[in-house]
């Protein structure tokens, strides 16, 4: 069987047959999308797939529409759109013929990708998510939105050449966004392994700048305070976050180097080659490997004497 068709309706688009498309040029990069109503198109074949169009969902006959009565809910009863359902049936395979991590990881990358970024995209087709706020106009299926033509644009094929540009941008995000997935889990191989040298210590020191946290809150590692690892030219000395979100910190750099640089660091530091603090007190830079982990070890003293004074 070879899959020739992609198809999908005509006219506006949203951000689930956009996505959809994506995975499926990958898988059948030979397959022309097909934009239409015409039900000659929408009659299901084995040189096709349907999707975001058709009225009925059945992977057998490889036809995936969520409009209609009946459509399909996840195991938590939350709707699909298109995407999610090509990403349940295609996801899989669509990250193997990538390759973009081993084939161990690929069950972890399809997961996760699934709930952080399918999901979101379902909920808000389905009008079961409707971001506000400053930013609601910045999420993707806003941004995906824009490009379509404005209302009197007479060029023709105006809506088909807006359909491309947007699948080749979202192809952008959705490849970016799954490259970032497969690299937390290098990441986190490397994090753990740092962990386990690092033993009782509460100072962390990484081979290079990465993803640590959720390696770090994983491991139990309740005990480190700061991450230590070289730049392209320097070294960075990094707070730990207390949560995913906000900025909290396990231990802030201390207050008196806050803002300070070069020659009013290393006065106010003692370390010759202390090189930046952030007036944040989250990151701080030094010349030096030796430099960087002689102000995570003065940091970690500070922190220590702020909390037995605290009690």
């Amino acid at each position: 069987m070879t899959i020739n068709y992609l198809v999908t309706h005509s006219g506006g688009f949203h951000a689930d047959e956009v996505l959809s498309s994506v995975v499926l040029t990958r898988l059948y990069p030979n397959a022309q999308v097909v934009r239409s109503r015409s039900p000659a198109w929408l009659t299901p074949g084995d040189d096709r797939i349907i999707y975001d169009v058709g009225g009925i969902y059945d992977a057998r006959r490889r036809i995936f529409d969520h409009h209609q009565r009946g459509a399909p809910l996840r195991e938590a009863g939350q709707p699909y759109s298109s995407f999610g359902l090509v990403w349940k049936h295609y996801g899989r395979a669509y990250l193997a013929a990538w390759g973009v991590a081993p084939a161990p990881d690929i069950e972890t990358i399809f997961a996760a990708f699934d709930s952080d970024f399918v999901l979101p995209i379902d909920l808000t087709d389905n009008g079961a998510l409707s971001p506000t706020g400053p930013l609601a106009d910045l999420t993707l299926p806003a941004l995906l939105e824009t490009l379509k033509p404005v209302f009197d644009d007479r060029t023709p094929d105006a809506q088909e050449i807006a359909f491309n540009s947007a699948l080749g941008i979202a192809r952008s995000f959705l490849e970016a966004s799954i490259a970032r997935q497969a690299a937390k889990l290098r990441a986190d191989a490397i994090v753990r392994q740092a962990i386990e040298a690092a033993g009782p210590d509460p100072i962390l020191e990484l081979p290079m700048g990465m993803p640590f946290r959720p390696a770090i809150v994983r491991a139990g590692a309740d005990h480190l305070l700061f991450v230590v690892h070289p730049r392209e030219s320097d070294w960075c000395v990094t707070t730990i976050r207390r949560g995913e979100q906000g900025f909290e910190a396990r231990a802030d750099l201390p207050a008196h180097w806050a803002g300070l640089t070069n020659a009013d660091l290393e006065a106010a530091s003692g370390v010759a080659g202390a090189s930046f603090c952030h007036k944040g007190r989250f990151v701080a830079t030094a010349s030096t490997r030796e430099a960087a982990l002689a102000m995570a070890r003065l940091a970690v003293s500070d922190a220590l004497a702020l909390t037995a004074r605290s009690r």
